[in-house]
């Protein structure tokens, strides 16, 4: 069976022969199918959603600022611009590392260049590794306060431009460590901060971060005293003198028993401390890492810590980062974060630019940081270049002299420099991200409240059209603009035309491959009707996951899932703002409506309760896609459907979180605005059969039914053609009644309008279900239509193909009808982006989901299968079709994530067929391992496929991210036809037209009141009518424009008096 095309039937607007006789007709063929149109996305800015006040941009000062500092003044200078000016990147957070250092007789070049970082301390002399029981932090001799000048200088240069100071460790002294260097311990998974000593590496930090807030006359906000602590990458490795020839960085491996005992040595030291600085913690390597270490904390611990900071070397995980830290009530931060981007060291192109932009937009999304720091943006250019790498926007080589210049020593600058800028520039400080629902864009509004900036970010390789719906905001000026500013390859920081705002949108097309600012001016406010929660409104908490509706459990007081039933009052719920801002961590009520009690949790447990206490309190998150998670105010655990199932009733409870799926909820306002008017039709002298149900109609549209009772007049009013309004009352689920109308046509049909539907050769057309018909006094009404049987190979031929029907009146008549099927040569479209299908992965690492494969954008990480220890030899990627296909191709796009080869070694297609049977439908398909694989897999299937998946073999111990999977089927193309099947004056067909014949000339009784109609070739193309009156003649001009816009033709009929 082939596969079928749902296609909305719309009335012509014409007059066309209504008895097309017996049989089917062939038309002459329509051209060729048009190319696609260009993509497209609009992004929906949401002001009632707002993250924290923004703090800025920023970076570690670390290893280039320990070498450059030193460098002569020129090129220093040249780098502090570069980095804080204005024509810079425009920092404004300045992140210092107090070194530890490694004792005086160990090797200085063994780690990075540059990130051999001096101590404040100063051993007598003659100390070796060996000694470790020196040193005394009270004793003035101890102490080395000319340390680190080239990192100082830095201090000096930019602390005019810095607002917010964090000073961070990276390991304490060798001295307080285990293995007695500062580059990690022998063993990288064992902690190497020193317990006995964790009060002496308080105290060092303290007294450094106090002496240089003296000397240079700053002040820090916050201590980090860890940096990416329960990892495995802080080891030391001894050679054969003796001597260290490795880790390449200071580092200390410490798990969250030792964390907190650091973290309370520090809170207890700062307490005597003359600085004013708090903690910060823990910079964990990526944001899972970071949820788990903070899950073991205890209330002492957390208590101690006021900022939580987060790195995304890896992304997984971030939302719960986020919900963690909106639980904790702490500032958060993404401090620290780089990478490289394309291939080969590149100064030109755009990925590394459009790399390090779609970090910040997924950052900034999902974790919703205060500050977004850079790990260093100037790097070493030796071993980049010989590694052919992209860490760093600003590229110096790190072995530069006293005696060079900016000739010798050159500063160059790939596209991060550029891209970041686009940021930077225009996203400062106070200001506040919004929600924005388009995973490649953010979306700020000024701290001045006047005005926004969307960040859009463009990784396809054709331009695409972007519109800005700004209809959430409160005013929207008379002559509000947006302004873009272009990054491409076509130059940096670019700046256009500002394009006006128009009906609460601005449409911007952006070039391929680019990083685009949208600079909205006349915009304040935020509408009354924006934000989810309204007051009095009720709403459905449906699992993202399960599909299922919450809903109190049947016994005791728990909640589970239950099937969504909109005549449900026990699945509705009440969702009340208990705090009265606009922010992100507002807090909320749940009160059901069927009974009236509030979500809480006790005992970890989800349960309903009376009286509001903060058990009962929630905090709502959504990265802007739909979907959110209710965070409890009192435990910071997620509603949580228990083993992710989705079985009816399943229990739902409170849980960590784990940003899967079944923590993500759906949030569906179910509050009843008004209905929309019930059609109906009946004949003379007939009453009509009203419809039981009405349409009720929400803020997100009209959807579902409603039971109605009318109030029918008296019969007398049906007994003449004409218009019928019948009041009612339909009633929703809260019981509540709301005013219903149906308009009854009273008619009697002459006949029926064709209707139209299309296909591709060798395919079936999805028939409408209904025809209009067409009453002797103007009235038109829909009509049920059965369908003739389909001549075999009916399809074959592109062409315009006519088939018969009968529709049935109200009353027991029937009437003629057809449809007119335009068959065209198929063409491609990706099948995967269909609305209703469904994807499923054998295995998903937390944070990620197989959805986002389907999503259009192919160049993210969407999917991954990594888990510690152990991977997946295998995975296999599902997708299910709402209907039948006939698929081409599958592409599959791999995601390379970082420097690992994170593809598959094969892979092969499987599709099922319409009788539930599984099939290959390739063979075993090699994945290369250059740049970004991307496998396109011809699929060989015997008929119409419901579902395809791609089983993916791994390479041996590795693991596999993907960006998009594309399933391609064969659709109907759009006719290029723009020729009239017939014109008629009067409802008299023309004598002897032609298509290809444009002028006519016609006697009429009175050509001032004759009316012109006519009829496409093509069901889909567009037929207007227009009278020309030049020359003074009497003419009309019968323009018919094909459907995909590409051709035009225009017949003058030109009237004559009989």
């Amino acid at each position: 069976m082939s596969s079928r095309h749902r296609l909305a039937r719309t009335a012509l607007a014409i007059t066309v022969p209504l008895a097309l006789g017996a049989g089917l007709v062939t038309v002459p063929p329509a051209a060729a199918a048009a190319d696609p149109p260009a993509s497209a996305v609009t992004v929906r800015i949401d002001p009632s959603y707002r993250q924290q006040e923004f703090e800025g941009w920023g970076t570690s000062l670390v290893w280039f600022a320990n070498i450059t500092g030193r460098y002569p003044e020129p090129i220093r200078q040249k780098l502090a611009d570069m980095l804080f000016g204005e024509d810079g990147l425009r920092l404004n957070i300045a992140r210092y590392n107090i070194g530890g250092g490694n004792a005086p007789d160990v090797r200085k070049d063994y780690m990075k260049t540059g990130a051999t970082m001096d101590g404040f301390w100063k051993a007598p002399a003659g100390t070796t590794r060996e000694d470790t029981d020196w040193w005394n932090p009270d004793d003035p001799g101890h102490w080395d306060w000319s340390a680190d000048a080239g990192q100082r200088w830095w201090v000096d240069r930019v602390k005019d431009k810095v607002t917010r100071w964090e000073a961070f460790s990276n390991s304490p002294p060798w001295f307080q460590t285990v293995s007695g260097y500062v580059s990690g311990g022998f063993d990288a998974n064992t902690d190497q901060i020193r317990a006995d000593r964790v009060d002496d590496f308080a105290t060092y930090l303290v007294k450094v971060t106090d002496r240089l807030e003296k000397k240079h006359r700053i002040r820090f906000d916050t201590i980090a005293p860890l940096n990416e602590p329960n990892t495995n990458y802080w080891g030391t490795q001894i050679g054969p003198d003796g001597q260290p020839t490795g880790g390449r960085q200071e580092g200390a491996h410490a798990g969250p028993e030792l964390q907190q005992k650091v973290v309370l040595a520090l809170h207890r030291a700062l307490k005597k401390a003359r600085t004013g600085a708090t903690i910060s913690a823990m910079d964990e390597t990526n944001p899972s890492t970071f949820v788990r270490n903070w899950n073991a904390y205890d209330s002492s611990a957390r208590a101690a810590v006021d900022q939580l900071n987060v790195h995304t070397y890896g992304t997984g995980m971030r939302t719960s980062a986020r919900d963690s830290a909106k639980a904790a009530d702490k500032p958060f931060w993404m401090s620290e974060v780089e990478g490289t981007w394309g291939t080969g060291t590149d100064f030109t192109g755009m990925e590394p630019g459009l790399g390090i932009a779609t970090r910040v937009v997924e950052d900034m999304r999902e974790l919703e940081p205060s500050a977004w720091v850079l790990w260093q943006p100037v790097e070493d250019s030796i071993p980049q270049a010989q590694a052919g790498k992209n860490w760093g926007g600003i590229h110096i080589p790190f072995n530069c002299t006293a005696k060079d210049t900016l000739e010798t020593c050159p500063v160059k600058a790939n596209t991060k420099f550029d891209t970041l800028r686009n940021f930077t520039h225009h996203i400062r400080p106070g200001d506040h991200f919004v929600k924005a629902d388009d995973p490649s864009s953010v979306a700020a509004v000024r701290k001045s409240g006047r005005g926004a900036t969307v960040v859009h970010v463009n990784n396809g390789t054709t331009p695409r059209a972007v519109t800005l719906d700004l209809s959430k905001f409160r005013r929207v000026a008379p002559g509000a603009t947006v302004t873009p500013v272009v990054t491409s390859a076509s130059g940096a920081l670019v700046r256009t035309a500002p394009v006006r705002v128009e009906d609460g949108s601005a449409t911007v097309t952006v070039p391929a491959k680019s990083v685009t600012t949208l600079l909205v001016d006349g915009v304040s406010g935020t509408a009354k009707d924006a934000a989810l929660v309204q007051p009095g409104h009720i709403y459905r908490l449906q699992g993202a996951q399960s599909g299922k509706s919450l809903a109190p459990a049947a016994e005791a007081d728990g909640v589970v899932v239950r099937t969504s039933d909109p005549s449900a009052k026990s699945q509705l719920w009440s969702v009340k703002q208990l705090t009265r801002g606009k922010g992100n961590r507002e807090r909320y009520a749940l009160v059901n409506a069927a009974d009236g009690r509030r979500l809480a949790v006790r005992d970890n447990e989800a349960v309903l309760e009376d009286g509001d206490t903060p058990a009962a309190q929630w905090i709502m998150s959504t990265t802007g896609d739909g979907t959110w998670t209710f965070v409890n105010a009192a435990t910071g655990r997620l509603l949580d459907v228990v083993n992710q199932s989705t079985a009816d009733g399943a229990r739902v409870s409170a849980f960590l979180p784990t940003s899967n799926a079944n923590q993500r909820w759906g949030v569906t306002d179910e509050t009843v605005l008004r209905t929309r008017p019930a059609a109906a039709f009946t004949v003379p002298g007939r009453v009509p059969d009203l419809p039981g149900t009405v349409t009720p109609v929400f803020r997100d549209g009209a959807r579902g039914a409603l039971p109605v009772e009318w109030a029918l007049p008296p019969e007398s009013r049906w007994r003449k053609p004409g218009t019928v309004r019948v009041q009612g009352r339909a009633t929703d689920a809260l019981g509540r009644t709301v005013p219903a109308e149906a308009v009854v046509t009273v008619d009697t049909i002459a006949s029926t309008l064709p209707a139209r539907a299309k296909t591709y050769t060798g395919g079936r057309p999805d028939l409408p279900a209904t025809v209009t018909g067409v009453g002797r006094q103007g009235g038109a009404a829909d009509l049920p239509v059965t369908w003739d049987s389909v001549p075999e190979g009916a399809f074959g031929d592109a062409g315009v193909v006519i088939l018969r029907g009968t529709a049935r009146v109200p009353g027991g008549a029937t009437a003629a009808a057809t449809v007119r099927v335009q068959v065209t040569a198929p063409k491609e479209t990706n099948s995967a982006r269909d609305e209703g299908v469904t994807v499923g992965a054998t295995y998903t690492e937390s944070g990620y989901s197989a959805e986002g494969l389907r999503n259009g954008t192919t160049s993210e990480k969407a999917w991954s299968n990594w888990k510690s220890g152990t991977k997946n030899p295998s995975d296999t990627i599902t997708l299910t079709l709402p209907e039948a296909r006939d698929l081409t191709r599958v592409v599959t796009h791999f995601h390379r994530d970082g420097t690992n080869v994170s593809f598959a070694e094969s892979l092969k297609v499987q599709v099922r067929g319409t009788d539930g049977t599984w099939s290959d439908a390739s063979d075993q398909v090699a994945v290369g391992t250059e740049g970004t694989p991307v496998t396109d897999v011809p699929v060989r299937a015997t008929g119409p496929v419901t579902g395809v998946r791609v089983a993916m073999t791994a390479r041996p111990g590795g693991y596999i991210t993907l960006g998009e999977i594309e399933v391609f089927a064969k659709a109907p193309g759009a006719s290029a036809d723009a020729a009239a099947a017939s014109i008629a004056v009067d409802g008299t067909p023309l004598s002897g037209f032609e298509p290809d014949r444009t002028d006519y000339r016609v006697a009429v009784d009175r050509p001032d009141r004759a009316e012109i109609t006519a009829t496409a070739r093509d069901p889909y193309a567009k037929v207007t009518v227009r009278r020309d009156t030049t020359e003074g003649k009497k003419a009309h001009i019968v323009s018919v424009t094909s459907e995909d816009g590409a051709q035009a033709r225009e017949y003058r009929v030109e009237l004559t008096r009989r």
